[in-house]
């Protein structure tokens, strides 16, 4: 009877999987034109319905509500088994739950289209998921038997719509190939980003995004041994596959590089017999680890990008080399490509199996790091980062009682003797995400080639600007898996609230209070209450302020149901620094925000701006396009921000912003948008003098080398580049916009842009001479950045500027640049 049952299974699979169409045949304008997304959402679930091969799986929806979507192929008895094979193969790594054995099935993640500019990706994962699953291909069916595939067709499905529609909009029936036509120059803001313009192949370690934070979920339960992710670049680029250029960070392994090759070599052969162009070992590297290859790299799996040109191709543009390049020609070399890489862990699945496997064992017997374990000293950003770990599936606990040790100090960069205090945070690198631990948190990354694709240096201690230190050796201590708040403070009366100012959670409380038209002031001196330090920054909520909370107890605990930390203060009168009735607190305004977008303005620093009122914050903004400016009235605002661009402002509509400073508004400028006030008159921003007078010291690079070869060039320019560095700031730390920052700043430099110190304003974040530095910085750059300003405040009759040279919202995850852009909006006045 088992049999009987088993055979019958086997026969309706077949007769289910008998009669199967294409993309082409159920699509009409398959590989003509791109398809909406519902389109191929339709076509998932046609499959889904009409092949016993495929389940589906809805994951998540993105910020416009589309769904997240992945599909599991493979034969109809491993899907019928499927909980059993991931337990299992979550088991042999340890990060199972129980004791189901593995069944010796490789795991495959093939991810398209996490930029949504690039559609051939989304394309081709239908085609590839027909060819897993077309009865008639009796290959891939030989491949499912050891194979379970994932396929998430489109990691970004808002930026794919955009897209999609604007190029439906403005086709016609007629190809148009010429690179000058409007098809081929995709207008502001793109569709590359998600909805609030993240670049969302930056954002798998840090998960900022909503899409990324739900993929991931899923993501670490199946944990993949094989991960693609699949791309477009420039048209006239001819296809990208591994192996990867340097530099490949150290931690990536031997096994790692194996499979590449042999995926290099498989590709190599599938490519030249069909006469496609291709390169391998160029451009795309392994170091950044926030990226679609190196964040499955450093959670086990064999991570690789593929590359077709087709970015700005829109459905077909003629070539440099005079070839017309379609839509089908992209979605066949991409299907090839994934074919290709199922084939190949297929045939590599035994040492596959084996590497992954041992990646886990190895790296918790002998982790690759310098060091052992992470202290993280608590306070109001420690929470945020334990979020952080806990996407990341990073385990961690809270220290249980005092001890004195000694380790290297992030803030120093030297060894020193520090204790250790309940509820700081511990971090083990004994622990199955030992690897993925150690590339977080190792304040030094030894880059192999300095030409690197993105940010070289990125450790978490620095991002999140808290005290932390690291130890070569395991710690002994008593711990718990929770923070333990101490109790209040018992109190006869209320006089006011204090709220530290300390962290995210901080800053949304100030946006709840102000939003509910509570008044708020801020001490701009250390004082000391009954059991209560106030320092600078700190929210001081009175009740004589805000007679309008009719139980103001019951309506302040309400807001500050997150901010566990707050503290009832008795009386006004301080035991030492200043009362609370004293100048030293003056009331913080209520900002009203307007964010200005549109041509010209870099689409993912206006995105991180945008996010952090929207999401990060929860605080009401006005979005302007610049076009539209002259048509504004800036005095209906008090506070523009300027994100990083290049901005064409008429001479009227700069002299209206002049205005609009000098009546008391408060203006933002971040990175290039600096250039607005750059040597004009009433502002004191000057870059350093470009041209050398007679006297002066010639540069070393100029005077001792004045010839390059051709081939030496683009390694020279690096000399005077950064692509992002870690670079320590000075503070003044009397000025508002340094409170809560800590004792240094560590700013995420991302462009060589660098300012002498200003005079007659306030440079309150400034590089010292002999600055330390994480991560590359060329030579003849390194040398101009000591005594520059990073932050400065320019005032202007009653109003201010305030310079950003570097972005703090960089990618929504520098979580101290967070708290900086706070105190720029909140708490400079």
């Amino acid at each position: 009877m088992k049999y009987l049952l088993s055979a019958l299974f086997v026969f309706f699979a077949f007769l289910l999987n008998a009669q199967l169409k294409s993309p082409a045949d159920f699509l009409p304008e398959y590989g003509q034109n791109v398809s909406n997304y519902y389109q191929l959402e339709n076509y998932f679930a046609y499959l889904s319905q009409n092949s016993a091969y495929i389940q589906h799986q809805q994951y998540g929806q993105t910020n416009e509500g589309r769904g997240l979507h992945a599909y599991y192929i493979s034969t109809p008895e491993n899907l019928k088994n499927i909980d059993a094979i991931r337990e299992g193969h979550l088991n042999t790594i340890g990060l199972g739950n129980g004791t189901t054995q593995a069944t010796n099935k490789i795991i495959v993640w093939l991810s398209f289209n996490v930029h949504g500019n690039e559609p051939a990706a989304a394309e081709s994962a239908m085609n590839v998921a027909f060819e897993l699953l077309n009865p008639n291909n009796k290959e891939t069916k030989d491949w499912l038997k050891d194979a379970i595939i994932i396929i998430d067709p489109c990691l970004n499905p808002d930026g794919y719509n955009r897209y999609g529609n604007w190029l439906h909009s403005i086709s016609g029936k007629q190809l148009h190939t010429d690179p000058a036509d409007r098809e081929h120059a995709e207008p502001w803001p793109r569709g590359r980003e998600n909805h609030y313009l993240f670049d969302l192949n930056r954002d798998w370690a840090w998960q900022v995004q909503a899409e990324t934070q739900q993929r991931m979920v899923l993501y670490n339960q199946w944990m993949p041994m094989v991960h693609a992710d699949v791309h477009e670049m420039g048209y006239n680029d001819p296809y990208f596959f591994p192996p990867p250029a340097e530099p490949m960070h150290d931690f990536i392994t031997q096994g790692q590089k194996d499979f590449y090759e042999a995926i290099g070599q498989m590709e190599s052969k599938k490519f030249d017999k069909n006469g496609w162009s291709y390169y391998t070992r160029e451009v795309f590297d392994l170091f950044y680890p926030s990226y679609g290859d190196t964040y499955p790299c450093f959670n086990g799996a064999v991570g690789m990008t593929f590359e077709q040109g087709g970015i700005g191709a829109g459905r077909a543009v003629k070539m440099a080399n005079g070839k017309v390049l379609t839509l089908q020609d992209r979605i066949g070399h991409h299907t090839a490509a994934m074919l290709t890489v199922v084939e190949t862990a297929v045939w590599k699945k035994d040492m596959l199996t084996r590497n992954f496997q041992a990646y886990f064992n190895d790296n918790r017997e002998k982790p690759k790091g310098k060091y052992q374990t992470y202290i993280v000293k608590n306070g109001g950003k420690t929470q945020q980062l334990a979020i952080l770990l806990t996407r990341n599936k990073i385990k961690f606990s809270y220290a249980n009682e005092s001890k004195k040790t000694d380790g290297y100090s992030y803030y120093t960069d030297m060894e020193e003797d520090f204790t250790i205090q309940p509820n700081d945070l511990i971090i083990s690198a004994d622990q199955p995400k030992s690897v993925l631990t150690h590339v977080l948190f190792e304040p030094v990354q030894r880059l192999s080639d300095s030409l690197s694709y993105d940010i070289t240096a990125w450790d978490l201690p620095h991002a999140y600007g808290i005290e932390s230190y690291a130890l070569k050796r395991d710690l002994k201590i008593k711990t718990r898996s929770e923070v333990k708040y101490k109790g209040k403070f018992e109190y006869e009366g209320i006089y006011a609230f204090y709220i530290p100012w300390n962290g995210r959670a901080s800053v949304k409380v100030l946006s709840q209070l102000h939003q509910s038209k509570v008044r708020v002031r801020s001490a701009h001196r250390n004082s000391m209450f009954r059991g209560v330090k106030v320092s600078m920054g700190d929210l001081i909520v009175l009740k004589s302020d805000n007679p309008q909370l009719t139980d103001f107890q019951q309506a302040m605990t309400v807001m500050l149901d997150g901010k566990p930390d707050y503290e009832v203060i008795e009386s006004g009168y301080s035991i030492n620094g200043g009362d609370l009735g004293g100048e030293s607190y003056p009331l913080l305004e209520e900002p009203k925000v307007l964010l200005v977008s549109g041509n010209g303005i870099n689409s993912t620093d206006f995105g991180q701006a945008w996010f952090y009122f929207d999401s990060t914050i929860s605080y009401p903004y006005t979005v302007v396009d610049i076009e539209k400016l002259h048509n504004l009235k800036f005095e209906e605002y008090t506070a523009i921000v300027l994100a990083d661009g290049s901005y064409e402002l008429t001479d009227t509509d700069k002299a209206r912003l002049d205005s609009f400073i000098t009546a008391g508004g408060k203006v933002i400028a971040i990175g290039g948008a600096l250039d607005i006030f750059e040597d004009r008159n009433g502002y004191n921003l000057t870059r350093f003098a470009k041209e050398k007078t007679k006297g002066d010291e010639t540069a070393d690079d100029e005077k001792d080398t004045p010839f390059y070869s051709y081939s030496s060039i683009v390694r020279h320019e690096l000399s005077g580049s950064v692509s992002g560095a870690i670079v320590e700031n000075a503070l003044d730390k009397t000025h508002p916009l340094t409170f809560g920052l800590g004792d240094k700043y560590f700013s995420l430099k991302t462009s060589p842009s660098h300012y002498q110190a200003l005079k007659n304003a306030v440079n309150a974040i400034y590089v010292p001479k002999n600055f330390k530095s994480w991560g590359f910085i060329g030579s003849a750059l390194k040398k101009k950045l000591s005594n520059t300003v990073t932050y400065a405040v320019d005032y202007k009759g009653r109003g201010e500027v305030v310079y950003m040279v570097d972005n703090p919202l960089f990618r929504g995850f520098w979580e101290n640049g967070n708290l900086l852009f706070a105190n720029a909006l909140f708490q400079v006045n």
